[in-house]
């Protein structure tokens, strides 16, 4: 296993496995912005803030999860749909469970799926494997898409300070993209800490959206150069973002959540 991976505004969707004799093979499928205080609860008990469908029921084990997702409504709608993929209307050309096929061969199979089509194909998400003993490979046909890593080992969440600022200073600059006055606190900046570029969110996204594509998902800094993805972006701008700007962030959300999941 690699060494503990920490995460900002961590947002993921996760898979338990039952390790009691008796309910081998049961399986569980959650959202957390905590992975290791979630497991904890699950195995604790619905009393301690575990799920009442995995109270009673441990040991269990999360042995994958998925992560990246700009916020937490995306992230319930993506454990939504694995949980009912049957009623999500993006999942109906998925064959149901057969008859002898393991529920966890069968949530894996759904998750493989759901990671090829829209909207989640176009998300910055990572695959983790946290339990190497259950690890599965992709079928051939059903490879994430590049810009999606396949990681393994622990993870830990880690939230920003709430009083983080894009600066030291509240003055307003001029954008990258339309030249036109932006003040500090609605700025993205370059991840890139050498590089001073700052754009409305609007202006930036324009850069990144590649033609016949309605949703950001990578593309270069219009002053550095580099190679970036736009989900790291939008992370950056939330984690350095103050409480009060909430309203703002929907012109930066819109990319990947103007789109039901179901």
């Amino acid at each position: 296993m690699e060494d503990v991976h920490t995460v900002q505004n961590f947002y993921g969707v996760y898979l338990l496995y039952c390790l009691n004799p008796k309910f081998t093979g049961k399986t569980y499928i959650g959202y957390t912005v905590d992975p290791n205080r979630r497991i904890k609860q699950h195995n604790k008990g619905k009393k301690f803030g575990g799920a009442w469908r995995t109270s009673n029921r441990g040991p269990w084990t999360m042995v994958l999860i998925i992560h990246g997702f700009p916020n937490d409504i995306s992230a319930l709608r993506f454990e939504w749909a694995w949980q009912h993929p049957h009623s999500s209307r993006r999942l109906i050309h998925v064959p149901k469970k057969k008859a002898r096929e393991k529920l966890y061969d069968f949530c894996l199979r759904v998750l493989w799926e759901m990671l090829q089509v829209g909207p989640w194909n176009k998300l910055p998400l990572t695959i983790r494997w946290l339990n190497q003993e259950f690890v599965r490979e992709f079928d051939i046909n059903k490879i994430p898409p590049m810009h999606m890593p396949i990681c393994y080992g622990p993870v830990v969440s880690k939230k920003l300070p709430h009083h983080a600022s894009h600066s030291n200073n509240g003055s307003a600059m001029t954008c990258y993209g339309c030249s036109k006055p932006i003040e500090n606190d609605k700025k993205m900046t370059c991840l890139n800490a050498q590089c001073s570029m700052a754009c409305h969110i609007i202006c930036l996204s324009r850069y990144f959206l590649a033609k016949g594509e309605y949703v950001p998902v990578e593309g270069k800094c219009p002053k550095c150069d580099n190679q970036y993805l736009w989900g790291d972006f939008v992370r950056k701008f939330k984690g350095c973002a103050d409480v009060d700007m909430q309203m703002n962030m929907d012109d930066a959300n819109q990319f990947y959540c103007s789109e039901e999941a179901r």
